[in-house]
């Protein structure tokens, strides 16, 4: 029945070329939220090791349940865990943020820092054949990220 559903809804789509760029959706920019086992630990980890800057917090009956925590033109929402979903499930499965930074010591230090912290770094900082200089690294709950600069030249 799905199968059937979404040829339905193919055949409505003209065919385009994927290099096709011109964009319809007027968006201004891209926010996120991750969703986390110990929320306070979270916030320290994004705060003191990747380098955000925790902007706003929010408290349920005396408890921080969330916040938002922000660098340059990034902002992330945080926020507690219930458990409804069960907590040994994976988190970040096919998730992936990539930070950009303007420089190679910003790539560089911000690795320094996230291992300074015991984090996990899935790839050390290095230069990419496609033309970046960046690292990959896990989160406390398993969610992937990266840092990146394009390389000059």
């Amino acid at each position: 029945m799905g199968a059937i559903i979404i040829a339905s809804f193919l055949t409505l789509i003209p065919e385009i070329a994927m290099t096709d760029t011109a964009a319809v959706l007027n968006a201004t920019n891209l926010g996120c939220s991750i969703t986390c086992t110990d929320v306070l630990a979270s916030i320290r980890f994004y705060r003191d090791a990747v380098g955000f800057a925790v902007a706003h917090q929010f408290e349920h009956e005396g408890k921080v349940v969330g916040a938002v925590i922000a660098a340059g033109g990034i902002q992330i929402v945080l926020n507690q865990d219930d458990g409804k979903l069960g907590w040994d499930r994976i988190k970040g499965q096919g998730f992936y943020l990539q930070i950009n930074v303007p420089t190679y010591a910003d790539v560089d230090s911000a690795a320094v820092r996230i291992k300074a912290v015991g984090g996990t770094l899935l790839s050390e900082p290095a230069d990419r054949p496609w033309g970046a200089r960046m690292f990959q690294f896990k989160d406390l709950d398993g969610f992937k990220l990266g840092v990146s600069t394009p390389l000059v030249g």
